[in-house]
C-alpha cells in the first residue's frame, strides 16, 4: 500500500519537473529554438491549436526560425500568434509558402526579466512538488490503522528525501538555464 501511494508521489513530482523544464524551454536565450514556439495556441477556423499541430518548425540559423504551414491559409493566423506572443519580440514575415522569424538580440536587461519569469516558474514548480507531499502525506496518514505507526514513520521520512530530490532537479534545470540566458 505504502508502494503504491510512492508510485502516484513519483509519478505526479515527476510531472512537475517535467512541466517546469518545458516552461523553461519556452522562454527564449539569445539563439532561436523550435522549443520557443512549441506551446504557441493559434486561433485555426475559431479554434486554439498549437503551432506543431499545422505546421513544422525549424532552426534556420542561430537567430531564425523557418514555419512551413501545412495549410497556406492558416499563415495569416499563425503569423498573427507569434506577433501576439509575449517576451518574444520577433516580427515574422512570409513568401507566400513559408513564415521567417528573426528573433531580435537580447540586452542585459531583457536577459535578467527572463531569468525573473524562469524563477518565477521554478517556484512554481516546487509548490507543486510540496502540494504533491502535502497530498501525500495525508495518504500515508490514513493508512496509519493498516500498516502501524513505525511503517508510516519511515514512509514520511523517505517522503521528505524523494522531496528533496525532485526539488534539487528542478534548481539544477534553473541553474542551466538562468547561465544559458545571461551568457552573451
Amino acid at each position: 500500500m505504502i508502494e503504491e501511494v510512492f508510485v502516484d508521489i513519483k509519478d505526479r513530482m515527476n510531472g512537475a519537473v517535467e512541466s517546469a523544464k518545458e516552461g523553461f524551454a519556452s522562454v527564449r536565450t539569445g539563439r532561436a529554438t523550435p522549443a520557443l514556439l512549441q506551446n504557441l495556441q493559434v486561433d485555426y477556423y475559431g479554434t486554439p491549436t498549437p503551432l506543431p499541430q499545422l505546421a513544422s518548425v525549424q532552426n534556420q540559423d542561430a537567430r531564425s526560425l523557418l514555419i512551413t504551414p501545412y495549410d497556406k491559409g492558416a499563415m495569416k493566423d499563425i503569423e498573427q500568434a507569434i506577433r501576439d506572443m509575449p517576451n518574444l519580440g520577433a516580427n515574422p514575415s512570409n513568401d507566400g509558402t513559408v513564415i521567417r522569424v528573426t528573433l531580435p538580440d537580447l540586452t542585459e536587461e531583457r536577459r535578467k526579466e527572463f531569468v525573473k519569469i524562469v524563477k518565477g516558474r521554478a517556484e512554481d514548480a516546487r509548490v507543486a512538488i510540496r502540494n504533491v507531499r502535502r497530498q501525500g502525506k495525508d495518504d500515508l496518514e490514513s493508512l496509519k490503522s493498516e500498516v502501524g505507526e513505525d511503517d508510516v514513520a519511515r514512509a514520511e521520512k523517505e517522503l521528505e528525501a524523494v522531496t528533496k530530490q525532485f526539488i534539487e532537479q528542478i534548481d539544477d534545470a534553473l541553474k542551466r538555464k538562468e547561465a544559458e540566458l545571461l551568457e552573451v
